[in-house]
């Protein structure tokens, strides 16, 4: 499942918030995925509203053994499996306000640039 996004996992969009995979797409377009791998995961987690407010899309990555009909309806579903994934549903698109879209392509680019310089100097990673 490419769609053309650059994909970053364990990203915090602000402090105390940490997404699972956010994917910067070739227009600009931020998309956030929250993956679950139990009903107990998904119903202990409290704080996935709070990532719409960071992303034009939301969805929600699951097994092909997840209850998916526990999921909200008005969000994204991405089913996958050790061979791939499909996106099932789209989640409605809530387009970023442009300063936010600015701060979160900034941060999402920060990120990425520590995380690759870390690589290179393990002594930076401290950063990412």
């Amino acid at each position: 499942m490419d769609h053309g996004f650059a994909c970053l996992t364990e990203v915090m969009p602000r402090p105390g918030l940490r997404v699972d995979v956010m994917a910067l797409g070739r227009k600009g377009e931020i998309w956030i995925v929250e993956c679950k791998s139990s009903r107990a995961d998904f119903t202990s987690d409290r704080k996935w509203q709070g990532y719409l407010d960071y992303g034009d899309r939301f969805f929600w990555a699951v097994d092909t053994d997840f209850p998916v009909e526990i999921l909200p309806e008005e969000t994204g579903l991405i089913l996958a499996d050790r061979f791939g994934a499909e996106i099932l549903r789209h989640g409605p698109e809530a387009k970023l306000a442009p300063a936010r879209r600015k701060l979160v392509t900034q941060g999402f680019a920060r990120t990425a640039a520590l995380r690759l310089a870390g690589r290179g100097d393990p002594g930076a990673g401290f950063l990412a």
